[in-house]
């Protein structure tokens, strides 16, 4: 019986050593608030001051944030910052004012649904609505004459028509 006993014993060290975390896992990504004072890192201008969705790219613990989804998208289309490192985040605006987004449901860019609706004031470039779920960006999009994009749908021209008439924020 002492035999089988520290056989069994033997073998359950062996199954603890196993038990060890091998590799760090990687840290995981967490979109950071907006802060009066934060200023878009394209134009420069304060975040705050405008309406509407923002965004933010993270890479390597370093965050970028803009003061409009089209701002961030323009920065992230061009090849040099393509890389698939680098997390994308916006608002979701089915849980948050237009006025004022609300930074505790900012969401995937890559998984989120977009909304052109010029007619909302915003920051730079095209205004967009941005949703974690299809429906919201259904109704925003029949709201507006619009359309839902997915984020492989969009590209520079797109993001770069100006908002209405009287909308569109200068500093």
């Amino acid at each position: 019986m002492p035999r089988l006993l520290r056989a069994f014993a033997a073998f359950s060290l062996l199954l603890l050593g196993g038990c060890e975390p091998a590799a760090e896992a990687p840290a995981v990504v967490t979109a950071a608030p907006f802060h009066e004072g934060d200023e878009c890192h394209v134009c420069g201008m304060a975040i705050t001051d405008f309406p509407g969705p923002k965004g933010q790219a993270i890479e390597r613990g370093e965050v970028r944030k803009f003061c409009s989804v089209a701002e961030m998208l323009g920065w992230w289309l061009q090849p040099e910052n393509q890389a698939q490192s680098v997390s994308l985040y916006v608002h979701d605006m089915a849980q948050g004012d237009w006025a004022a987004p609300d930074d505790a449901h900012l969401i995937d860019a890559r998984e989120a649904y977009f909304v052109a609706v010029p007619s909302l004031p915003g920051a730079m470039g095209q205004p967009l609505a941005t949703f974690a779920s299809e429906e919201s960006a259904q109704a925003m999009a029949k709201a507006h004459q619009s359309k839902v994009l997915r984020l492989d749908q969009l590209d520079l021209a797109t993001l770069q028509q100006p908002a209405a008439a009287g909308q569109h924020h200068h500093h």
